[in-house]
């Protein structure tokens, strides 16, 4: 990691503070790198910077709490989680913040590893209830090598607000949403029995929704390797106005693969 960010461009080294806890670490050590890292940001924040954290990933810090807790001799929770662990996820959270009145902030991008997949196990659940957006991976859309695979009905966003983001936004995202979430429905009746049994309306739905899954697919400029697409930037009016597009049928004669890492809607 180390080198790969001592060849980038801009000299990111010199703007940047590293901090380590990893797996073969005791928990101390790994808890107590989450809660290094904060006070490094904090120091930086009190002399009016703004600061960006990335924390891979905050779970581990969940964790190695549980193992302290084990270690003190606390009875665990029934969840098998340590008894502490909406305070300790709330100390850590808490200290992410903007100081008005010195002007410095703390911003916090963190990745979450959901054991065994399931969104209500009870870190995951302390975890989210502190972020203001969430953007859920799927293993189903890497499967069907839609990247990025953000699934758009478990992700959210509290700042999705029309006052936020305007008007416009906040009504085709909404009505993107409505969108699959009919065609979530749909795609198990067509599992069964096929496409030409849906109603016209329904046929209409389902198919704009396929075309809609393949215009969020974006080609990035670092996954073009992966990808095999030339990355391109795509400004968020263009993603807009191409959805808004797809689901007033003004692109009901394009076939869907036409959509697929396209970036703007031509």
């Amino acid at each position: 990691m180390y080198y790969e960010l001592s060849e980038a461009e801009g000299n990111i080294l010199d703007r940047m503070v590293v901090t380590f806890g990893q797996m073969n670490e005791p928990p101390g050590a790994r808890f107590g790198a989450a809660m290094t890292g904060i006070t490094i940001a904090e120091s930086l924040q009190r002399k009016n910077k703004d600061v960006l954290i990335f924390l891979d990933n905050i779970f581990r810090f969940i964790q190695a709490g549980a193992e302290i807790s084990t270690l003190l001799g606390r009875v665990p929770s029934e969840t098998g989680y340590q008894p502490t662990l909406i305070s300790e996820a709330s100390e850590f959270h808490e200290r992410i913040q903007s100081d008005r009145e010195e002007g410095g902030s703390i911003t916090a991008i963190e990745t979450v590893y959901v054991p065994a997949d399931d969104l209500t196990d009870p870190a995951v659940v302390a975890i989210f209830s502190f972020l203001d957006s969430i953007l859920v991976l799927s293993r189903e859309r890497i499967q069907l090598g839609l990247y990025p695979a953000i699934d758009p009905l478990q992700s959210s966003c509290s700042n999705l607000d029309s006052e936020i983001v305007g008007q416009k936004h906040y009504d085709v995202a909404q009505e993107v949403i409505r969108t699959f979430q009919k065609y979530d429905e749909l795609k198990r009746i067509v599992l069964v029995v096929g496409i030409d049994e849906l109603s016209q309306s329904d046929r209409t739905i389902y198919e704009r929704a396929r075309k809609l899954q393949n215009f969020l697919t974006q080609p990035f400029v670092v996954a073009e390797t992966f990808t095999g697409h030339k990355g391109a930037y795509v400004p968020i009016e263009e993603t807009i106005g191409g959805c808004d597009r797809i689901m007033s049928g003004r692109v009901d004669h394009i076939t869907e693969d036409k959509f697929y890492m396209i970036g703007v809607l031509p």
